[in-house]
């Protein structure tokens, strides 16, 4: 699920999140939901990771669907990006505050699906 509605204008799904007791719920996994987005911040917990690095430890992902999954978690203030002005460019990718304090529940998460294991 992407964070962005079909339109691409980065709309959120809701205007509003207090209509329920469950819409934090919503707009915290709107912020972090996506195919690679946990592995990604699970990746860079404990580190600064260079672009190439973040790939090859992920995985099976392509260029494009990282890039796009990276560019959401720093509109969405999870991620930063820094750019060194040097040649070739060298782009690394960190936590910030916000995304540092997703620790707990990307361990949380991590700790269920191994009590938990997807049934094949």
């Amino acid at each position: 699920m992407d964070t962005m509605d079909q339109s691409g204008s980065g709309n959120t799904r809701f205007e509003r999140y207090d209509c329920s007791d469950g819409c934090p719920v919503e707009a915290a996994l709107e912020q972090i939901s996506g195919k690679w987005k946990g592995l990604i911040i699970y990746h860079l917990m404990d580190e600064t990771l260079r672009f190439s690095e973040l790939s090859r430890q992920v995985g099976n992902v392509t260029q494009r669907s990282l890039t796009k999954q990276l560019r959401e978690l720093e509109s969405d203030d999870i991620v930063c990006r820094k750019v060194y002005p040097v040649v070739p460019p060298k782009v690394e990718y960190s936590l910030t505050e916000k995304g540092k304090s997703l620790r707990d529940v990307i361990l949380a998460l991590g700790d269920w699906g191994l009590k938990h294991p997807k049934r094949m």
